[in-house]
């Protein structure tokens, strides 16, 4: 490895006085090139650079083996300022063996911790070499080199590892955001379809943090039921995803397919390689065992947005709920259905009213045209249903009931008196994702073969604290989210829902101020038409509006 000649070729740049971060890329480059020549090789990404990506990927075959930030010679490296310095410590999460350089000092970082530090130069009146330090740089790149791909034992170090990426993830989809606002792309036409129909003020910062944690926990998931250890991909997490859940499969089918936006493939395929480095089945077996006190899925879930961003957990009101009081509200809510309503069944009850169905059409007058239609009594919703852990808790609940009647009607029952009848809303897209895969991996350790293609369960990303109002189907880059607001704005309107259970965030002062709801509540501040002059506004806690919607069900009683 000739150090000399690249210090000298990077000594000729500088004195060209015009040389900008760029100019000096070749260089680096020709001296990355020399590490193991033929075996690996080092790739500039210019193409990348806006957006916050690192300027150098280093490949071994087709595998990524580390990454490489160039700045100018004489930049500080020890001393970055501002959006270098957050940049830095985003790639110390993200990147596991990283970096960074000036062209004359060479910082290595491993899992994010500083391990060979080489100053070859010094920046005065010109470039200065420092010879003595040409054998530690040699030495230093040749175990950047030798580094192999990690394997993961711990949930922790998992948690750690898919937070860095989904960070990255995040950076770069907002800063392409912000570079499209005025383009057609897919990736604004997705943003400005979930400003239309979810968060209407969400910003491109929030957009992107929420979209980076689904793609995260949406491969998450998809290892999970993976058989095959030795691979994985984005395109495998596409076919690993259950056909049950559309909104997830048309989501991945974006960033599986051919369309994906060039500046975010390499880092999704990065994350990829984290998970290809475990067995997520082995580091989640827990959840296999029912009746246990701990839920690690969902207690993984809270381990990872800790890591990824901890002040959204709060401000969110994503906190556990011990599953001894999920337990003791789903057994009061089917003590009460069964004493207080006389449905003997409880929560397993199959007896249907007929209703007014609106079809969603009109008469030649423009009235509502409505057909007789016979629907299950006990409809049960949890409006703001995080991964599933209250619709876990109903399941579990009424599978010893059927089974013990009708051992062989199980899946049958599940298709046709379970799915139809068990509704759950949520509005944050991660949490969204893994009630899906929770609820259906629960389903088949609990004996559920499907009898023809499995129902699509009825969990909607949607707000709870929006009306439903008929979507926009005209918008031409999300169909799929419109297709999601329309189904779950059916639930809204027309499902007669008896049983609301669950357990709403944890926010004394609630971020959901959607105009309607706010509507709503702005009626009970006031008293003999005066108002009473609030000050903290706890009448917009989410309890207070869910109550407000759902008149206070039995499941309310019952927690």
């Amino acid at each position: 490895m000739d150090i000399p000649a690249f210090f000298q070729a990077l000594k000729s740049v500088h004195d060209m006085q015009n040389a900008t971060e760029h100019s000096y890329r070749r260089v680096l480059q020709d001296l990355f090139d020399q590490i193991d020549p033929g075996a690996l090789i080092s790739q500039n990404e210019p193409r990348q650079i806006d957006v916050g990506a690192p300027d150098f990927s280093f490949h071994r075959g087709d595998v990524v083996i580390g990454h490489a930030e160039a700045k100018i010679p004489g930049a500080d490296l020890k001393n970055l300022k501002g959006r270098e310095k957050d940049q830095l410590l985003r790639y110390r999460k993200a990147l596991p063996n990283l970096i960074y350089t000036d062209g004359l000092l060479f910082l290595f970082f491993r899992d994010g911790e500083l391990v060979h530090e080489v100053r070859i130069g010094e920046f005065l009146m010109g470039l200065k070499p420092d010879p003595s330090q040409f054998a530690a740089l040699e030495i230093a790149l040749k175990d950047f080199a030798a580094q192999t791909p990690i394997t993961i034992t711990k949930p922790e170090t998992l948690a750690k590892l898919m937070a860095g990426k989904a960070a990255l993830i995040k950076d770069i989809l907002g800063r392409s955001l912000v570079a499209d606002r005025d383009q057609r792309t897919e990736l604004a036409g997705q943003y400005h379809a979930f400003r239309e129909h979810m968060i209407h003020d969400i910003s491109i910062d929030d957009f992107a943090g929420m979209y980076a944690e689904t793609i995260a926990y949406g491969m998450f998931a998809a290892r999970l039921h993976d058989q095959t250890l030795d691979t994985f991909s984005r395109q495998e997490a596409l076919d690993l995803l259950p056909k049950s859940n559309p909104f997830l499969r048309s989501l991945f089918g974006y960033i599986a397919g051919p369309d994906l936006d060039e500046r975010l493939v390499w880092i999704i395929d990065d994350l990829a390689k984290v998970f290809q480095a475990c067995d997520v089945a082995k580091l989640m077996a827990g959840f296999g065992k029912l009746t246990g006190r701990a839920d690690p899925f969902l207690h993984f879930y809270e381990t990872f947005l800790a890591e990824y961003d901890p002040t959204k957990r709060k401000a969110r009101g994503v906190w556990y709920t011990p599953e001894p009081v999920v337990n003791f509200i789903v057994r009061a809510v089917d003590e009460v259905l069964q004493t207080e309503f006389g449905l003997p069944m409880g929560l397993a009850d199959t007896s249907k009213v007929t209703l007014d169905w609106d079809t969603g059409q009109t008469d030649k007058k423009g009235k509502p045209i409505t057909i007789k239609k016979d629907v299950h009594r006990v409809q049960i919703l949890d409006p703001a249903t995080g991964t599933g852990t209250f619709l876990a808790e109903v399941i579990k609940q009424i599978a010893p009931k059927i089974k013990g009647v009708a051992p062989g009607m199980w899946s049958q029952y599940i298709e046709a008196d379970l799915i139809p009848r068990l509704h759950g809303f949520e509005l944050l897209m991660a949490s969204y994702a893994m009630c899906h895969m929770k609820l259906d991996m629960m389903l088949g350790e609990l004996g559920y073969m499907p009898t023809r293609t499995p129902p699509r369960l009825s969990v909607y990303l949607t707000n709870s604290l929006e009306e439903g109002q008929a979507a926009n189907q005209t918008l031409p880059f999300a169909q799929w989210l419109s297709n999601e607001v329309r189904e779950a704005n059916t639930i809204k309107r027309d499902m007669p829902i008896m049983c609301v259970i669950g357990n709403p965030p944890y926010s004394g002062i609630s971020h959901n101020m959607g105009e309607w709801i706010t509507g709503l509540i702005e009626d009970y501040k006031y008293v003999d038409g005066e108002h009473f002059g609030e000050r903290k506004h706890w009448l917009h806690d989410d309890y207070v509006k869910e109550g407000l919607i759902n008149g206070f069900g039995c499941a309310d009683i019952a927690a």
